[in-house]
């Protein structure tokens, strides 16, 4: 099972670390930057074991106030094509993106604490 989990954290480290670079064209860039930064330094925390699970639960949290911020007004899909592109399927993205992290940081959370608790 230990596996299982770094293998998780090692793949989800990468994918927020994809997020970042894609994120160069969007017009608020460092924002999105710095919030996927965070999810991929959490992902590599947990793979140190460096971190207590009220931290992941905070996070859990934050992200998903960034959800519901972020979600649209009227949801269009998160399409991908390079033609024009609303302002929906950017928040669409972006809220569905948020939700992502806040799962895996509840992952980590909860993996988190139920390690310290076998180990007492």
């Amino acid at each position: 099972m230990e596996t299982f989990f770094k293998i998780f954290a090692v793949v989800f480290a990468l994918l927020f670390g994809y997020a970042i670079v894609v994120q160069f064209n969007d017009p608020d860039a460092l924002k999105w930057i710095l919030i996927y930064l965070t999810a991929a330094v959490a992902s590599v925390l947990f793979l140190l074991k460096k971190l207590k699970s009220v931290i992941y639960f905070i996070l859990m949290a934050f992200f998903l106030v960034l959800f519901v911020i972020y979600w649209p007004e009227t949801y269009e899909g998160v399409q991908l094509d390079h033609g024009m592109k609303t302002v929906n399927i950017e928040e669409g993205r972006e809220s569905l993106g948020s939700l992502i992290a806040a799962i895996v940081m509840l992952v980590y959370g909860l993996r988190t604490r139920f390690l310290n608790k076998s180990k007492v």
